[in-house]
């Protein structure tokens, strides 16, 4: 059966593999897939010149080391030589080299590259593995190391021929973690047998930033009960000339703490990581909070800047490898926006470190006067704004914010959250006015957790899109919050550990572990799009062997499920309100049930919800009027979404199936990772059958139309019994109460949700059977939304009527500032334009094409591009048939769905 085939028949895919995950008899632990070999009486010889001053750095040499343990962990023996010609012939021969001592030509010189070629030097065939600098080297052994270790003939990644290139897509490849919990964080953070293999796995991956963050347990520091490490420094330090200190908190521990620091960032660095130390909260008062387990005393408002000068620059002399501070410089910092000169104070701390570090700034509330207080420091400067709100979205850039976000003339800058609620409001969610092709920053996008926090993600298509888009404009990288982010933030921390599970068989060792794959996917393509599968493939093969296959497709294809929702269906843009793996149910009908969904248009219902990107996709009150007044803008509708994520969770369960029947042991790591990919499957189920039961409600408020009532009844009960199959699957696997927050929807179970879903069903029914009969005249509007999967894959993948367009267009390359941009197509079709600076607080142009010969034209004016940003573009094509976007989404959903033109320099 093709692809095709199988979506055409497709049905209800929750509930499909219930009661074959969780639980099983005679578990076992993880094993290879395949007989391994072992290496026994061979050996390898590592030749490292010893006037290389890169390959004998402190990198460099841990990753030489890393290298040889995989080797002689497979029964290799290995030696080093300082010349080829001193290893014997029967020898394998890995030579280490940098710019400085290898003589071939063709080798990447720029920042992180690296080579590994099989070549002939001095008459011997040898394996060279290349770094233009220490990071490339750590980049080129690991890769060997990791090939050694997983291949079931341990010398073959040594001895077959290669050929590998490679540079980094992005300058910024990051990772954050954050201490939120004394009781859930206190173990890992005191664990050196945990930093040593996690940043080891971090470095294999290619990450080259870790960001240890502090001070994000709380927004605002009121009602206050687990304050550890949320005004940071007095639990590292006893600044002389303070009588500063956190109560409750012995001297040892506080040194310990320091020492850790120091031993932390210390070991990121010799792995070539740039340890980022995340400084996110400056509150000292804790307002309300009469059970706070530490209390900071000796600290007035006449000392505050100062002390937090001082601590920092006495941190930053005791941590010599903290590379860079990241900093929340807006209300929730605890410090009014404006107070710039408690900012100036505290960035001079950095200068009093004497030496070069990076000051970043959580974008939300930042302003150019708060830039230029960081820049004056002297110091290499970037912002963070959020990718995609608080969420993870579809891999490209944000075309638009919500509304809510958009700046008004009625919003002033005014009181304790001034600028993020006044004037600079459209930085709250996304990149906002950022990305000039003139600014003296650095920008670093930072995704937040609200979309994947806990279960499994991994799409190598996905990763590889924000690999490809995460230096959009000139973008240094982009930092990823690691799973698990916010378990047990604000006093919601429960013994036990970090990872949520009832079955002690599903824990792993290290919290991270389970997420491997993960890490693997995004470190390396963030570092290279166009990495080839056996990278992310050999681990997976080595565990689960025949299985590997339909589990990495039944996982990528979940992993697409949540992310497609949140770009087009946002209930929340705060990761806080919105937990969407494990989603509090938000109304269809009664805005006046319990829901935490606050930052939505009122009344504040599911159909009235914004999707994260409204200039590309419509929600569904405004997708029912455009259906009934017969028209069509082009922008992808809650229809299509919900046949989406339809196509998307059956295709997750048919791998599923299809590696159920092959594996051999349902190991714990098995048990785990299809788990989670049935859970996904089911809320792709239930918001597909959601997302239909609200088109076809808000048809019937529109019409009075019975039928469609009727329907939007059976698609809600379809809807609930999807969410109770992930139920019924994590009962029992996950703990009954998994904690992210204190609050309701911030916790609990699968299984705690279905009363507010029966609720909201409850409310349907008596508002169906109290409606007067309509005239059932919406059949047509019926049919639209109810369109079938099978015609997902029909020509370009959109559900809508398929498009007979002939359509050709070159992209304009670049443009001169202040000039007019012409805009060429050939289409059949009629033609609308739209385009915009990249500048988020700015609504988007549109210009009808006129024809000009054989083609189609338009003129973006000089006047709108004489600013200091890139633009951006994509086309609307009519027909009588219907409306589509081009280049809109390809067939993965994975790509950048609009054109971005740069300025050229401007001579000087």
């Amino acid at each position: 059966m093709n692809r095709r085939e199988f979506l055409a028949q497709a049905g209800l895919a929750a509930g499909v593999v219930a009661g074959q995950i969780a639980g099983g008899c005679g578990e076992e632990p993880a094993t290879s897939g395949a007989k391994r070999g072992s290496g026994d009486g061979q050996s390898v010889a590592i030749v490292v010149d010893p006037n290389d001053s890169v390959v004998g750095s402190q990198p460099s040499r841990w990753a030489i080391a890393q290298l040889s343990d995989a080797l002689t962990s497979r029964g290799i023996s290995v030696h080093t030589a300082d010349r080829i010609e001193n290893v014997p012939a029967s020898t394998v021969c890995v030579v280490v080299a940098s710019q400085a001592s290898a003589k071939l030509d063709g080798l990447p010189k720029s920042a992180e590259s690296l080579a590994i070629k099989s070549t002939t030097i001095s008459g011997r065939r040898v394996l060279l593995a290349y770094g233009a600098d220490s990071r490339g080297i750590v980049y080129a052994l690991t890769e060997l190391a990791d090939s050694v270790a997983l291949d079931v003939l341990p010398l073959r990644p040594l001895t077959t021929d290669q050929d590998l290139t490679e540079a980094p897509a992005n300058r910024v490849r990051g990772i954050g973690r954050l201490f939120c919990s004394d009781v859930e964080d206190k173990p890992w953070y005191n664990d050196r047998g945990f930093w040593d293999r996690y940043l080891t796995m971090l470095a294999s991956n290619r990450f080259n930033r870790f960001h240890l963050a502090l001070g994000l347990g709380y927004d605002v520091a009121r009602g206050v009960t687990d304050s550890y490490f949320y005004f940071p420094y007095p639990f590292f330090l006893a600044v002389p000339g303070y009588e500063v200190r956190a109560t409750n908190l012995p001297d040892a521990e506080r040194d310990n703490n320091l020492t850790m620091l120091r031993y932390i960032s210390d070991e990121c660095a010799g792995r070539g990581i740039d340890f980022q130390l995340g400084l996110w909260g400056h509150q000292y008062v804790f307002a309300d909070s009469p059970n706070v387990n530490h209390r900071i005393d000796g600290l007035t408002a006449e000392t505050h800047a100062k002390y937090c000068r001082d601590g920092l620059t006495l941190l930053l002399k005791g941590c010599p490898n903290i590379s860079g501070v990241t900093f929340r410089v807006h209300g929730e910092s605890g410090v009014a926006e404006g107070s710039y000169d408690f900012w100036k104070t505290v960035f001079d701390g950095i200068v009093r470190s004497s030496r070069k570090l990076a000051i970043e700034m959580h974008a939300k509330g930042t302003d150019q006067q708060i830039i230029d207080i960081a820049l004056a420091t002297g110091m290499p400067v970037s912002l963070a704004p959020k990718y995609w709100s608080e969420h993870m979205g579809l891999p490209y850039a944000q075309t638009a914010i919500r509304s809510l976000e958009q700046p008004r003339a009625d919003r002033k800058d005014q009181g304790f959250f001034a600028k993020s609620s006044g004037s600079r409001s459209f930085l709250r969610y996304g990149y906002g006015d950022l990305l000039a092709e003139d600014r003296k920053f650095d920008v670093v996008h930072r995704m937040w957790p609200g979309t994947q926090r806990m279960l499994l993600w991994g799409d190598p298509v996905f990763a590889a899109g924000f690999g490809r888009t995460s230096s959009f404009c000139g973008s240094a990288g982009i930092e990823l919050f690691e799973p698990l982010t916010f378990k047990g933030r604000m006093g919601a921390g429960l013994p036990g550990g970090r990872q949520g599970y009832a079955d002690e068989s599903l824990k792993t060792a290290y919290d991270w572990e389970k997420y491997r794959y993960w890490y693997t996917l995004w470190g390396r393509n963030l570092f290279n799009p166009q990495t080839q599968p056996v990278v992310w493939q050999r681990r997976l093969q080595s565990e689960h062997g025949a299985a590997a296959d339909p589990l990495m497709s039944a996982l990528a294809e979940a992993s697409r499920i949540l992310p497609t929702l949140t770009t087009a269906h946002s209930q929340s843009a705060s990761y806080s309100a919105w937990w969407v793996e494990l989603s509090y149910n938000m109304p269809i009908i009664d805005p006046n049930r319990r829901h935490p969904f606050s930052d939505t248009p009122s009344p504040k219902r599911f159909v009235n919800v914004s999707p994260l990107d409204p200039q590309l996709f419509c929600g569904i009150n405004e997708f029912v009027d455009q259906l009934l007044k017969g028209e069509s803008d082009g922008r992808y509708t809650p229809a299509e979404v919900a046949d989406r994520l339809q196509q998307l969770s059956a295709m997750a369960v048919h791998y599923l199936n299809d590696a159920l029947s092959q594996v051999r042991k349902r190991t714990p790591a098995f048990r785990r990772t299809a788990l989670d990919i049935s859970i996904q499957a089911a809320m792709g189920m239930f918001f597909a059958e959601k997302l239909r039961a609200g088109m076809l409600w808000a048809l019937h408020e529109r019409t009075g139309d019975a039928a469609a009532a009727t329907e939007a009844l059976s698609r809600y009960r379809a809807a609930r019994k999807a969410w109770a199959g992930a139920a019924e699957q994590a009962r029992g696997a996950y703990a009954s109460d998994i904690t992210y927050g204190p609050s309701y929807f911030q916790r609990g179970h699968w299984l705690d949700r279905l009363t507010a879903i029966d609720q909201d069903i409850v409310d349907m029914e008596k508002h169906a059977a109290n409606a007067p009969a309509g005239a059932d005249k919406s059949t047509a509007q019926m049919a639209a939304i109810l369109s079938p999967i099978g015609r997902l894959m029909a020509g370009s993948g959109r559900t809508s009527k398929p498009m007979s367009i002939s359509f050709r267009h070159t992209p304009v390359e670049s443009f001169k500032r202040g000039t007019d941009v012409a805009v060429e197509v050939q289409s059949a079709a009629s033609v609308i334009l739209h385009y915009r600076r990249v500048n988020q607080a700015e609504a988007w142009q549109r210009a009808e094409l006129h024809r000009d010969g054989a083609a189609y034209a338009a003129t973006i004016p000089a006047q709108y591009t004489d600013s200091p940003f890139p633009l951006q573009y994509y086309f609307e094509l009519r027909d009588p048939v219907g409306v589509t976007l081009f280049p809109g989404f390809d067939s993965d959903w994975s790509n950048q769905p609009y054109f971005v033109v740069r300025q050229e320099a401007r001579s000087v």
